[in-house]
């Protein structure tokens, strides 16, 4: 008998978001592993994010999904908040209720970085008895910017209460869900010391994966990423995806290394390097986080940034266009590159920047998708140059060529691969004798 599964997803295509991403790679795969979905989404009028009409003809025919309002921004904004929760929450919580009421679910999964969405689940449970999984793309607790001093998103005080709210609420969350997706090893890490009495085998860790699907559809559609001619004679490397203060020690590294590269190496006159994507802030109000450390390594005329994102298909086209591609990490050891699994499909030569406990690091490597060169937290920007210099040396003489990458070992991140464990989180959520065999 297939089970079915309301999934909640604030963001979801048309909207361009991130983290609608594991859900809509999922959707054409999860009847396959006995799941039938029903999607509880916000309208995209009432997102603030980039709306994508091609991402939406991903998504499999008839898919159901219920889509509720959302108060307007603007209108929000003028009394000081403008969060998609606080001002769709409301009618979301209603809706599934009223989908829970009406309908039989086996299963609510929360897929969302809009965290305090979660909170449904402990509800919907005490009220339905449907059990709930989490999906945790990012830690919903967190001392980074404390820890660190990297000042946080949205302000400190604004950050604070957040966290403060966090605190309160997570404990609940995790303790009464069925199971705990998390993108990286150090988050189950984080949580299962957090709560020794959950048990270990209640968390998966899940990473980000590709679809195969996407290129397909750009290539039958001829998607164009519209920012340069690949026939221009230039040498265009790629790195697609959010700055950050985060990714300065990395980025510091790559601009000295490339700097003197280009004192002694003629092919690096004709490199070009694009960041594109770099800021989740509303069109033509982000701040630049690249092109400044870029102008300071005195790079200004090869480096070029663009914060608008760009619609994810387009993103995409982009990465197959490029000459190389460029991942970029953060400082925090247990941020998982979600980009690192498209780039490894779009089969361009791949250098990584990445922290030496970085996950993403070990899948390029067991790929033999790219080179990475790890960094280590405190790092001096001379020494992680001096290391990279021989690496950018090898990618331009690799720029234009197809990687050897081994497929069968990059087969367990592949959208259905992914989907194949993440139904099987959903099995293990239900009670014993709804459980199906293993997959």
């Amino acid at each position: 008998m297939m089970r079915r599964v309301l999934i909640v997803s604030p963001h979801f295509p048309p909207v361009n978001a991130p983290d609608c991403q594991r859900v809509r790679m999922a959707l054409p795969h999860l009847r396959e592993f006995g799941w039938d979905a029903h999607v509880l989404a916000v309208d995209p009028s009432g997102v603030e994010g980039f709306l994508d009409p091609d991402l939406a003809r991903t998504l499999p025919a008839g898919q159901a999904v219920t889509r509720v309002p959302a108060v307007p921004a603007w209108l929000t904004r003028a009394v000081g908040f403008g969060g998609l929760w606080l001002r769709a929450g409301r009618r979301l919580a209603a809706a599934g209720a009223e989908l829970l009421r009406r309908e039989r679910f086996d299963l609510v999964f929360f897929s969302t970085t809009i965290f305090s969405a979660m909170k449904l689940g402990p509800r919907w449970l005490r009220r339905f008895g449907v059990p709930y999984v989490i999906d945790l793309q990012d830690p919903w607790v967190s001392d980074y910017y404390s820890r660190t001093g990297t000042p946080p998103p949205g302000g400190r005080l604004r950050y604070a209460l957040a966290q403060w709210g966090a605190r309160r609420a997570e404990p609940t969350v995790v303790r009464h869900a069925g199971h705990v997706a998390t993108v990286s090893p150090a988050y189950a890490d984080t949580l299962r010391a957090r709560y020794p009495d959950v048990p270990a085998e209640r968390y998966t860790v899940l990473p980000f994966a590709a679809a195969a699907s996407d290129f397909q559809v750009v290539a039958e559609r001829k998607i164009e990423h519209g920012l340069f001619d690949p026939a221009d004679g230039l040498r265009h490397w790629v790195y697609l995806g959010r700055g950050g203060a985060d990714l300065a020690p990395a980025l510091r590294g790559l601009f000295g290394a490339f700097a003197a590269v280009r004192r002694s190496d003629a092919r690096a006159d004709r490199v070009r390097m694009h960041f594109v994507g770099t800021s989740y802030a509303k069109k033509g109000l982000a701040r630049e986080s690249v092109r400044p450390l870029a102008r300071a390594a005195g790079l200004a005329a090869v480096v070029t940034e663009q914060t608008d994102r760009l619609p994810y298909l387009r993103g995409v086209s982009l990465l197959r266009a490029a000459g190389a591609l460029l991942v970029v990490g953060s400082d925090d050891p247990s941020y998982s590159a979600s980009k690192v699994y498209p780039y490894i499909m779009a089969r361009r030569p791949l250098l990584a920047v990445l922290h030496e406990n970085s996950p993403a690091a070990a899948v390029i490597t067991a790929c033999r998708a790219g080179e990475v060169v790890p960094f280590a937290s405190g790092e001096s920007t001379e020494a992680l140059a001096a290391r990279l210099a021989p690496a950018l040396g090898r990618l331009l003489a690799a720029t234009g060529t197809e990687p050897p990458t081994d497929w069968a070992a990059f087969a367990p991140y592949t959208a259905r691969e992914m989907t194949r464990v993440l139904c099987r989180a959903f099995d293990s959520a239900l009670p014993s004798p709804h459980r199906t065999g293993p997959r």
